[in-house]
């Protein structure tokens, strides 16, 4: 994540890993999520700070899942079930489960599927936000296997020359695992910027920079400003020019695999009119590569390959290379030797929330 949607070093405050899990699955149990879930929505949260991915940690999330559950957005105790099924593949009804619990479960069953036809994909309806999509595709690697996940969502991406949203930010998230080299781990979303990077700039009270937001009648904001009340993300690319039609095709793509095959939402039609946050809508899948070749050879392959794109000779003005996934494993070293940061209103909502909930608080750096 770039510098400018960091929490300024002034405003920060370190909390170690373990402590923060502890808290946030507290939380979640408070919600009324068994004690599994609990921990496996909690891990969810706290992988994505320690990797450095703040948009869809607890900073920005935990508080929104919070009122979903006080609001009856979520269901905490679901009776989710397998709707249509076959050797690869299965569609599977969430009862309004939260993502960050379902979308676990099914990745594990596209697993099971894959170590027996080669490649296992499951489609999910009916579900709540899913948190960061590479938390889900990564659950395939341990097995030796390629993970992928994709998120629909709500309306908030306008179409390329469009003046409404129609289209949610959809991210794709592949997880690919090398020998000695960190894995690839690409987790991208459709639209210049995900929409939960705005929270943050005003968190933080930083500009916004140009090409990731529309205007009210869909023009590109292409010139450092304020950032505005309302959110219109615009497609990657921003501008067809610059092309946004690759963003805004990607992001109906996703919409087909986790919406529209899973009978769920897909931008702003709800089919089942059982209101957008009961009606989520995701696609996990995994490939097996013992399937396609040796693991052994792939994955000595892939550190040839990711060797050979970190040697590649920098542009003036930078130090090195990288690819995705590199980055991260990086910070979370750092953050795990070193605490997570956390802005201080953050640790503010943490302390009241703690309070209201009589659970321990956070220990604090």
């Amino acid at each position: 994540m770039l510098d400018h949607f960091h929490v300024p070093i002034e405003d920060q405050v370190l909390v170690n890993r373990e402590d923060l899990h502890r808290v946030t699955a507290d939380i979640f149990s408070v919600m009324g999520l068994s004690e599994e879930d609990a921990n496996l929505a909690a891990d969810g949260l706290v992988t994505a700070d320690i990797r450095g991915c703040e948009t869809h940690g607890v900073s920005n999330m935990l508080r929104v899942y919070k009122k979903q559950y006080e609001d009856g957005n979520i269901n905490p105790q679901p009776r989710w079930k397998i709707t249509r099924e076959s050797a690869a593949v299965a569609t599977i009804d969430a009862d309004g489960s939260h993502g960050l619990v379902i979308c676990p479960q099914a990745m594990d069953i596209a697993v099971e599927k894959a170590s027996k036809v080669g490649i296992g994909a499951v489609t999910i309806h009916n579900s709540g936000h899913a948190g960061m999509m590479a938390y889900h595709a990564m659950r395939a690697m341990p097995h030796d296997m390629i993970g992928y996940a994709i998120t629909g969502g709500g309306a908030i991406m306008v179409p390329t020359f469009g003046a409404v949203p129609r289209v949610g930010a959809v991210p794709h998230a592949w997880a690919i695992p090398a020998d000695k080299m960190p894995p690839f781990v690409l987790d991208i979303s459709s639209s210049s910027v995900a929409a939960n990077k705005i929270q943050l700039l005003r968190r933080t009270g930083a500009r916004l920079l140009p090409g990731l937001l529309a205007e009210e009648d869909g023009t590109p904001i292409m010139e450092t400003q304020e950032v505005p009340e309302q959110t219109r993300l615009l497609p990657w690319g921003s501008t067809r020019e610059l092309g946004s039609h690759k963003g805004y095709g990607m992001a109906v793509i996703g919409q087909v695999f986790s919406g529209i095959l899973s009978a769920g939402i897909f931008g702003a039609i709800n089919p089942t009119k059982t209101g957008p946050q009961r009606n989520g809508s995701q696609f996990v899948a995994a490939f097996s590569i013992d399937a396609f070749r040796d693991v052994a050879e792939f994955k000595s392959s892939m550190d040839q390959f990711l060797t050979y794109l970190v040697e590649t000779p920098p542009a003036p003005g930078h130090d090195r290379v990288y690819y995705a996934g590199l980055p991260e494993h990086e910070e979370a070293q750092v953050r795990e030797r070193n605490g997570i940061p956390l802005h201080r209103e953050v640790i503010k909502w943490f302390d009241s929330t703690t309070d209201e909930l009589k659970i321990e608080p956070l220990s604090k750096s």
